[in-house]
């Protein structure tokens, strides 16, 4: 059973995530050889001053 873990900065809508989990689903299914109904994906939201870049966490402004 594939599984597939997404982490994004911030909040998505619930139409985004449908959207996200389709696309990567089909893709998989589609490249791989696998079934669809195996494939799992964990849309992790985190926020933003939980993630730094080059040193600086995201929510700080540039």
């Amino acid at each position: 059973m594939p599984y597939v873990n997404i982490r994004v900065a911030g909040r998505l809508s619930r139409e985004q995530k449908a959207e996200i989990s389709r696309g990567v689903t089909e893709v998989i299914s589609r490249v791989a050889g696998k079934p669809s109904n195996t494939i799992l994906v964990f849309i992790d939201e985190v926020e933003r001053e939980n993630i730094a870049q080059g040193g600086r966490l995201l929510d700080e402004p540039q």
